[in-house]
């Protein structure tokens, strides 16, 4: 049986590691930090991603831990409405769309690690500092942070799933970490109120061009035991001063306190939720080019190592777990496991890529764009002389293709004729 060595312990090392052990594997996962922690905020988890959490046997649970997305409105900066359309079974997928907090969802992963694989298939403390190999297999080398950690441990495959800012992807390709600031800055932050809308709903507000963005959607249901539901919402904001690549940064909502009071909406205040903010991320959107090659021989990368995107569309979580399936079928069925690696990423590399590319741009939140720039930014009578319907749901449908989640609702050999509006963010 071959030993797998993954490097990190987010989810989506977490979950390679259980598709490997569905497949017969025992690999085992070294992370740098001595504990891991539910950090983070919300991540949206679309209908092909709770598909791979199904076939790792963890739906129950992760429905416990989430809440069901059930439609998705787009609105304008003064809260008039674009675009709505229905999430996951709602609108015919197979599988449910569900928003969840990013570390609860890590938790829920490495206790299913935990349980399946047994605690020594966890090991923290364990910081790559880089790795070589030979015909026979990969030697790793760490720096130990605990007491028992390896300095070094030998392996037949060494899976590299370490973020974005990735030890094994910067030795296979120093090159990578050339990044250019995009110029947009993210405020990621978690307010406990009362559910609004459905329970489950996303809400897109605002021109993310002139005025900023802002996403709103819940992540845990009656968070308090008294029915109030855990909110996530990002702003995104252009102009500001680029700050580290961290997702960890805590700051204060002061600087965005009252960017969204002009949006009038009469079953959410804004400004207020904004305000009462539990905590808040900063996070600078750094543009990463799309890699030219994810495997080396007996190495190979997954997850943000191998395409790190814009969370926009939330897609970075769920190709993530697609990865993880593919590569756990490439190595138990192929002999020869540089072979196995090489065919993971002649799968992978390339869809991925194209989803990195066009999530540098708007991906759908450019109706919001198209209705500020033909309204003028001004409130408008009829969204129909604006933007109709057929043409924005002819760009949705596009991007829910592009992702490789066709809708349900799309004709046989239908186009949509706006394939050129992604392909301009390119």
């Amino acid at each position: 049986m071959l030993d797998i060595a993954i490097i990190g312990a987010g989810p989506a090392g977490l979950a390679t590691a259980l598709r490997l052990h569905q497949k017969g594997f025992r690999p085992k996962i070294y992370e740098g930090v001595t504990a891991l922690k539910p950090l983070g905020v919300g991540i949206d988890v679309k209908p092909y991603g709770t598909k791979e959490v199904t076939e790792l046997g963890l739906l129950d649970e992760f429905q416990t831990i989430s809440v069901e997305a059930r439609e998705s409105i787009f609105y304008t900066r003064y809260g008039q409405e674009i675009y709505a359309e229905r999430c996951g079974k709602h609108m015919g997928y197979k599988h449910e769309q569900r928003f969840v907090h990013r570390g609860t969802f890590q938790m829920m992963l490495f206790d299913a690690v935990i349980e399946r694989l047994g605690p020594e298939s966890v090991v923290l403390g364990a910081s790559c500092k880089g790795f070589s190999q030979d015909n026979d297999g990969v030697t790793i080398c760490f720096e130990s942070r605990r007491e028992g950690a390896p300095t070094e441990v030998r392996a037949d495959v060494m899976i590299g799933v370490d973020g974005i800012k990735s030890a094994v992807r910067k030795q296979l390709l120093p090159e990578s970490t050339r990044s250019h600031y995009s110029g947009i800055t993210l405020w990621r932050g978690v307010t406990l109120m009362k559910p609004f809308k459905s329970g489950g709903t996303i809400l897109h507000i605002g021109d993310p061009k002139s005025q900023g963005s802002l996403i709103v959607y819940p992540i845990r249901d009656n968070e308090d035991g008294q029915g109030n539901t855990l909110v996530n919402w990002v702003v995104e904001q252009n102009g500001r001063p680029e700050t580290i690549e961290d997702w960890n940064q805590k700051v204060t909502p002061d600087e965005i306190a009252h960017k969204f009071d002009e949006c009038k909406l009469d079953f959410l205040d804004v400004g207020h939720m904004i305000r009462s903010a539990r905590e808040v991320y900063l996070f600078p959107l750094i543009d990463h080019d799309p890699l030219p090659q994810w495997t080396f021989d007996r190495v190979t990368l997954l997850g943000d190592a191998a395409h790190a995107m814009y969370p926009r569309g939330g897609n970075g979580v769920c190709q993530a777990l697609v990865d993880t399936r593919v590569i756990a079928e490439k190595l138990a069925t192929v002999s020869d496991p540089v072979e196995a690696m090489r065919q993971y990423e002649a799968e992978r590399r390339s869809i991925v890529n194209r989803i990195v590319v066009a999530n540098r741009g708007e991906g759908p939140e450019v109706v919001r764009r198209i209705v500020e720039e033909r309204s003028g930014g001004k409130p408008f009578d009829d969204i129909e002389k604006i933007l109709p319907l057929a043409e924005a749901d002819a760009i949705f449908k596009e991007y829910h293709r592009l992702a490789g989640m066709k809708r349900p609702d799309e004709k046989p050999g239908e186009t949509s004729g706006f394939r050129s509006v992604f392909l301009a963010e390119r």
